[in-house]
Parts: structure tokens; C-alpha cells; sequence
């Protein structure tokens, strides 16, 4: 079995929930299916020549017997039927039971199909499931390196192409075979020259076909890797809908989306022209083969040389039009699985990317933040280039420490490294003299809180953003926190106050009102350390000032590090730190950096000449 399909079946467990009712309905479906072709000889026979059959063979040693033991029984039945009460009563009879025997085919059929709807709804959940607690496991670099379309898509394309997948190979494996070989042996039984020559047939049948899904398997995934670049190319024009428009971009985008778009239909163009292909391939390939049955099953009982009758032959062809059937959908089957298993291995690449950020076997478990951060020896670098480089640093409770220098100067690169955003590629950062790598993951973040610049909201309510990520908070509570976060009466004067939703991203809001909730969430928080990421830098005067207000009681007796873009909203820090190139160039407080007439000063003179 292929590796792909056992690990797509292995999100089926337990395999008993499923496998045995179907192979239960499998074989009763494929009993009732195989009685509606062959009470077609009993009924031909009886109905129109009555002087067959009056009486069952004596023998039961033979294989002829055994043959044929079935169709003489009801032939024998019908013929006694006729006798006693006519041919119009048997045929009526035998309707009824042709009728019975067709709703039990049908409903076991029916039976089938709730099954594999509950497993691959099943399998869709887990599989879904098990890529997005993946996602939400890697490390912040990795979603800098891949496109949000891409992962959209695995989301959703490729679960449901691999939905279809599990469905169908289901089918493969335990329905359509089981459903060949009965049929076969069935028409076997009936002539074993005859189905000897449509078993010779059959490897020619999946030559074609194996040779057709390994293009079709190229092909799919071709497609797939376009329909995440063109969710990707959708994502990025409504994120940046602004900028599309104020740059009159628009006819640039749609003709980036109108390329994209082209590929796509003439992949998906060609992969369905193969898809569509293997069907009538293999029914014209069956036909070919039942034509040529047909001439030589003539020809022999036209000499006299088969010991059975047009009737017969009759039925043999209504059992071998219903091989057919599993044979096609096998065909169809195999098309649709090597989708599914591009899509698949699209997604199992997601779900087998090795997690950089890794928990310590071991990891210390804390409960409070209770003497300082130390940098020590630090260095970090994202690809070459390194970004930090031998940083030393003490960060003591209860102060506040800010970071300033120019763009790029690794001020955000130290902020991401105390959560473990990043790990060090050098030396190593202690909290209370333990190296944050050895610290259980969900104790380091529950000593943390962190207000980036760009306030990041959920398509909720107020209060479920304020209270998110936290259990067992009572409305009073966030009542609290929003008041100290200077947000509260903008959000009572909101249509539903706190059950207000705020749109995606907390559109609704102005940046201000976002950042204060923002704030509102770490107050809530309550955590001994505060990390800010240049919270105020994009706020205009009257929404600095409110959101300074709230930082200014957040990080009341709170260790604090502060990233400044306004250099005036750190002026009171007890030490502030100048980076240069990833490197320490001054320390200290804001009268004695001024005092040197080096980078700090120089920064501060450049805003005082741009207000």
C-alpha cells in the first residue's frame, strides 16, 4: 500500500469504528447484486420454454452440479409455479422477488455510503485538525517564509481533495476488488473460457490507466501549487486594499491575478482532460473485450459446443457489464487518488517541518519573575548576516529598560528573543539565572506581556479580546482592565459595548481604540514583565497621549522593555539602551546619553528639528 495512503488511513483510527461495518454491507450488497442477474436464466427459461427443467439433478458430487445448482433450484420452482398457476402469477411472482432483492441491493448500497461519509468527515476533521495545531506550533520565522495563500489553501483545497481521496480509496480497496472478485468468480462458474479472455484483457486495461495518473499526478499538484499563489495574490490585495487604490494599482494587481488565473485553467484544463479520460477508456476497453466475448460465446453455441443456452448468455453479459462497473471506478478511483495524494504530500510537507523552537526534555516549571533578565553573550543572525552581535545585559526587576537606535539596529530582534520568538544563535538569555530554553513554554509566556505596534485584534467582540486567551475572567474584570487602559468609554458608547464586534482585525476601531485594547488584554494579563514594541509610534497626538496614559499604569511596578520610536515617551526609563548594527554603543540614562553628544543625542536632535 502506498506510504501516502496509509498515513491518510491512519487519521480512519480506530479502524473499527468503520471497517468492519463495511466490508459487512460490501458483501451483503454484492449478494443481492449478483442475485438480480442471475434469477435472469430461471426466468427466461421458465417463462417462455416450460418443458425446461422438471426436475433438480439427482447428483450433488460434480462440479457441474454445484455450477448450475443455484439456476436449476429456481428454475425448478418457477417451472412448478407455471404448472399450478400459470405463466402471468410466476412472472408476477418473480417481479416481486427481482424487486426485493433490488431494494436490498440499493439500501445496502445507501448503507455504504453513510459510512464513508461518516469516515471521511472523520478524517477531515482530524487530519484539519491535527495541520492547524501544526501551524500554530512553528516558530514565528516560519510564517515570514511562507505565503499565507499557501497555507490557506492547504486548509482547504487540498483537505478536501484528500477528503475525496479517502473516500475513493476505501472503495479501492475494500468495496471494488471485493466486488470484481465476486462477480468473477460467479462468471467462472458460468464459463471459464469465456471470462478467461476477459481476464487477459484486464492488464492491458491498467497499463493505460497507471500510465495516465502518474500525468494526472504531476498535473494535480502543478494546479495546487497555483491555487496557493493565486489565495495568496487575493490575500495580499485585500490586506493592502489602501494601497492598491491610493496608488491606482488596481489595473497591475488584476493583471498579476489574470496571469495566475490563466495558468491555473490550463493545468486544471489539462489534468481534468486525463481525469475524464480513464473512464470511457476503460468502459471502451471492457466493451472491446464483452464484443469479443460475444463473437466467440456465439460461435460456440452456434456449434453446439457450450452446454447452455442464449438465455444464459444473456445473463453472463448483464454479470459482466456490472464487472465493468468496479473496474471503471477503479480507474476513476486511481485518477482522483494521485490528486489526492499530491494534495496529501502538500500537506504532510507542512505537518513534517521540523519545529525550530524546540521545548526542553526536561523543562523547568515557574511561577513568578523574581530577581532580573540577563542577556549574555547574545548573538543572533536570521539567514548570514548577523543582526545581533555579543550583547550583555541585566535587566533588573521592577525597572524599566528601553531600547532605541536606528532601523534595523536589532531593537525588535531582542524583544522576540526573550518569548523565544527566536532562539539565540549564540549565548544565551537567563531568567532568574535560567536559560529561557530550559523554562516550560507556557510558564515563560504566562510572565509576559506584549503590545506590538500594530495592535493585533480578532474578528470577536470587545470583551473576547480584551479576556482572549485567559479563562475563568468575569466581565468585572475586564471591566477593570479596560478602564486603566483608558478604553472604557469609548467602548460603552459602542452599539453593544462590550459585546460589540470590532471586524476583521478590529477594523471598526480607530488605531487608538485598537491599541488601547490591545493594552486593556496585557492589564488583564497582569504579568510581571511587559514587553513594548514602539506602541504609540503610529498614533496621532491626542490617541499618544491616552495610550501613553495607559503604558504609564501598565508598567507600574512592572520590569519593563520598552522599543522607542518617540524618544519622549522614554525619558523617565531607568536605563536605555543605544544599538548600533546589532551592538550595545551607549548605555544609560536619558540626562547622562544626552550628556555624551554621541548616537542617542543625535536621535534626539533629529526629532526635535522634525516637530
Amino acid at each position: 500500500m502506498n506510504k501516502t495512503l496509509k498515513r491518510l488511513l491512519s487519521y480512519a483510527k480506530p479502524f473499527s469504528r468503520f471497517v468492519p461495518k463495511y466490508i459487512f454491507v460490501t458483501i451483503f450488497g454484492l449478494i443481492f447484486s449478483t442475485l438480480n442477474f442471475l434469477l435472469i436464466i430461471p426466468l427466461l427459461k421458465i417463462i417462455f420454454d416450460t418443458n425446461a427443467y422438471e426436475n433438480i439433478p439427482a447428483a450433488a458430487h460434480s462440479f457441474e452440479f454445484s455450477k448450475d445448482y443455484f439456476v436449476d433450484t429456481f428454475s425448478l420452482m418457477m417451472h412448478n409455479l407455471v404448472q399450478n398457476y400459470g405463466r402471468l402469477t410466476a412472472l408476477i411472482l418473480v417481479c416481486i422477488f427481482v424487486f426485493i432483492t433490488s431494494f436490498f441491493t440499493n439500501f445496502f448500497r445507501y448503507w455504504l455510503q453513510r459510512i464513508l461519509a461518516s469516515m471521511r468527515t472523520y478524517v477531515m476533521r482530524n487530519m484539519r485538525q491535527n495541520l492547524f495545531e501544526r501551524i500554530t506550533r512553528m516558530d514565528v520565522g516560519y510564517f515570514t517564509e511562507q505565503r499565507k495563500g499557501n497555507l490557506l489553501s492547504c486548509m482547504s483545497n487540498d483537505i478536501t481533495e484528500v477528503q475525496n481521496t479517502i473516500v475513493t480509496s476505501f472503495q479501492v480497496i475494500f468495496k471494488d476488488p471485493v466486488y470484481i472478485v465476486g462477480y468473477m468468480i460467479v462468471l467462472f462458474m458460468m464459463s471459464y473460457q469465456l471470462t478467461l479472455i476477459t481476464v487477459l484483457a484486464l492488464p492491458l486495461l491498467m497499463f493505460f490507466i497507471s500510465r495516465l495518473a502518474k500525468r494526472l499526478k504531476r498535473k494535480a499538484a502543478e494546479a495546487q501549487e497555483l491555487q496557493g499563489d493565486i489565495l495568496s495574490t487575493m490575500e495580499e490585495t485585500v490586506s493592502g486594499i489602501r494601497i492598491v487604490k491610493a496608488f491606482n494599482a488596481q489595473k497591475h494587481q488584476n493583471k498579476h491575478f489574470d496571469e495566475l488565473n490563466e495558468q491555473h485553467r490550463k493545468v486544471t484544463k489539462k489534468m481534468f482532460y486525463r481525469q475524464e479520460l480513464s473512464g470511457p477508456l476503460s468502459e471502451f476497453l471492457g466493451v472491446s473485450v464483452a464484443a469479443i466475448v460475444l463473437l466467440v460465446g456465439g460461435v460456440f453455441i452456434l456449434n453446439g459446443e457450450f452446454n447452455f443456452g442464449i438465455e444464459t448468455l444473456i445473463a453472463y453479459f448483464g454479470l459482466y457489464y456490472s464487472v465493468l462497473v468496479p473496474i471503471k471506478e477503479v480507474s476513476r478511483a486511481y485518477s482522483s487518488f494521485q490528486r489526492g495524494t499530491a494534495a496529501a504530500d502538500r500537506i504532510f510537507k507542512i505537518i513534517d517541518t521540523p519545529v525550530s523552537i524546540k521545548k526542553s526534555e526536561n523543562p523547568i516549571s515557574v511561577k513568578e519573575f523574581k530577581n532580573q533578565i540577563e542577556f549574555k553573550n547574545v548573538s543572533f543572525k536570521y539567514e548570514i548576516e548577523p543582526v545581533l552581535t555579543d550583547i550583555n545585559l541585566i535587566i533588573p526587576k521592577g525597572k524599566m529598560y528601553a531600547l532605541v537606535g536606528h532601523s534595523g539596529a536589532g531593537k525588535s530582534t531582542i524583544a522576540d528573543l526573550i518569548p523565544r520568538f527566536y532562539d539565540v544563535t549564540a549565548g544565551e538569555i537567563l531568567i532568574d539565572g535560567i536559560n529561557v530554553k530550559n523554562l516550560e513554554p507556557k510558564d515563560l509566556i504566562s510572565l509576559l506581556g506584549i503590545v506590538t505596534q500594530e495592535a493585533i485584534l480578532f474578528n470577536d467582540t470587545v470583551i473576547n479580546n480584551i479576556a482572549y486567551g485567559m479563562e475563568n475572567i468575569n466581565e468585572q474584570d475586564v471591566i477593570e482592565a479596560a478602564k486603566i487602559a483608558n478604553a472604557h468609554e469609548f467602548i460603552t458608547n459602542l452599539e453593544n459595548g462590550y459585546y460589540t464586534n470590532i471586524g476583521d482585525r478590529g477594523g471598526k476601531l480607530s488605531g487608538g481604540q485598537r491599541q488601547r485594547l490591545a493594552i486593556a488584554r496585557a492589564v488583564l494579563k497582569n504579568p510581571p514583565i511587559l514587553i513594548l514594541d514602539e506602541a504609540t509610534s503610529a498614533l496621532d497626538t491626542e490617541s499618544e497621549r491616552l495610550v501613553q496614559d495607559a503604558l504609564i499604569k501598565l508598567m507600574k511596578n512592572r520590569t519593563s522593555v520598552v522599543i522607542a520610536h518617540r524618544l519622549s515617551t522614554i525619558r523617565n526609563a531607568d536605563q536605555i539602551i543605544v544599538l548600533d548594527s546589532g551592538k550595545i554603543a551607549e548605555r544609560g540614562t536619558h540626562d547622562e546619553l544626552t550628556d555624551k553628544n554621541g548616537i542617542y543625542r543625535h536621535l534626539c536632535d533629529l526629532q526635535l528639528l522634525n516637530k
